[in-house]
């Protein structure tokens, strides 16, 4: 389904030979993980969010069953279909930017109410994995899947990170921890991000291997079919008095930060980036902050969706909306390499049976390496 510049529809989903695995998404956004699954050929039967406008798209793109719009504490007391008791799947990614390391203030974050975003109720958002955990103690289900930020992996977070995986051996999951970069998924994007698998213990598997080595791919080869119009350019236009005066003065590849060090000035601006053509993006963000390598402007819709490999024809109400939820959301091709690991190894699907079979034996995550693919252990 994938063509030469890693275009692809979300109508090719119904066309995916179905595995008959069943997956709960949970903290769901717009759907960049359920979209994952669904490619990987399983069915997607719940899905959970709390952000009225993420549930809008969710909706508007996947049309699902079952949707749950409310917080996730919610679900440990609701009356919920009988399907989702000892599901295949629960999946997971709880709000994860007090752990960010983008944020100089993380720490402090940590244990206090946030909004993530407008209309939400407030939440402790350091508390949300565990909410997430408690859900998986009630559903039972025979894999639980979370997804998280690599900066979990570092500093004090790792005191979060050794909770969390006390807590699913304490409800009875056998946890690996893996440290997955999407540009090693086939992604046009660099993007870390740390996936926390867990098997039921009575099931009594064998540890999953999950090393993707995918060929890197450049956000010119992504791009390259790609034609924007004068008015999309437009509307991107940098226009600040900081990027007239820093873009210009910035490398491909470089962030803002390095022109103004070179300038023999106190270093400032250190998320602003020029994007590289011949290498895969830095990870996209909701604050929308990366900018063309060739041209004063930041990337525009369809470009967003190219490099965090969301199909070209998923639907957002605007443009500002849907470089937000592509930013928070886990990218679908990285979602899928997961997902087909886990169905081949601890689910016992047999890709080889399904037309695509070839396809997903050279993307599936089970090259392993003498010291990767087993998981990490936090010290």
């Amino acid at each position: 389904m994938r063509n030469e510049h890693h275009g692809w529809s979300i109508t090719e989903l119904d066309h995916v030979p179905k595995t008959g695995i069943n997956v709960m998404s949970t903290f769901s956004c717009g759907g960049g993980s359920s979209m994952g699954y669904k490619l990987a050929g399983c069915n997607v039967i719940a899905a959970n969010d709390i952000d009225p406008e993420m549930a809008h798209h969710y909706k508007l793109n996947l049309k699902p069953d079952n949707y749950y719009l409310c917080p996730i504490k919610e679900l440990l007391t609701m009356d919920l279909p009988q399907e989702l008791f000892g599901i295949d799947i629960l999946d997971g990614s709880p709000p994860c930017s007090t752990f960010s390391t983008s944020s100089a203030k993380r720490e402090s974050l940590w244990g206090k109410d946030k909004h993530f975003r407008e209309g939400q109720v407030k939440q402790v958002l350091s508390d949300l994995f565990f909410d997430y955990l408690d859900l998986v103690d009630r559903l039972n289900p025979k894999i639980a899947i979370a997804e998280n930020v690599s900066g979990m992996l570092l500093g004090n977070a790792k005191g979060y990170t050794r909770a969390i995986l006390r807590r699913f051996k304490e409800i009875g999951y056998h946890p690996q921890l893996f440290l997955l970069n999407a540009s090693d998924c086939g992604v046009p994007q660099r993007r870390k991000r740390v996936f926390f698998c867990a098997f039921r213990d009575d099931l009594k598997l064998k540890p999953l291997v999950l090393n993707p080595k995918m060929e890197k791919v450049s956000v010119e080869r992504a791009l390259a079919d790609i034609e924007l119009t004068e008015s999309e350019k437009s509307d991107c236009e940098l226009d600040r008095p900081t990027d007239n005066l820093w873009w210009p003065l910035t490398r491909p590849g470089e962030g803002y930060h390095e022109a103004v060090l070179r300038m023999g000035l106190p270093i400032k601006l250190w998320n602003h980036i020029k994007i590289h053509p011949k290498k895969p993006s830095p990870t996209l963000t909701a604050s929308d902050i990366l900018s063309h390598h060739s041209e004063q402007r930041r990337l525009c819709l369809r470009e967003f969706k190219r490099l965090g490999s969301f199909p070209d024809d998923y639907q957002t109400e605007n443009d500002k909306i849907g470089k937000y939820l592509i930013g928070m959301s886990v990218p679908p091709r990285m979602t899928e390499v997961v997902a087909v690991a886990i169905c081949e190894q601890w689910l016992g699907v047999n890709y080889e049976n399904n037309k695509e079979g070839q396809d997903k034996k050279k993307s599936r995550a089970q090259r392993e390496s003498p010291n990767q693919g087993h998981g990490r252990s936090i010290p």
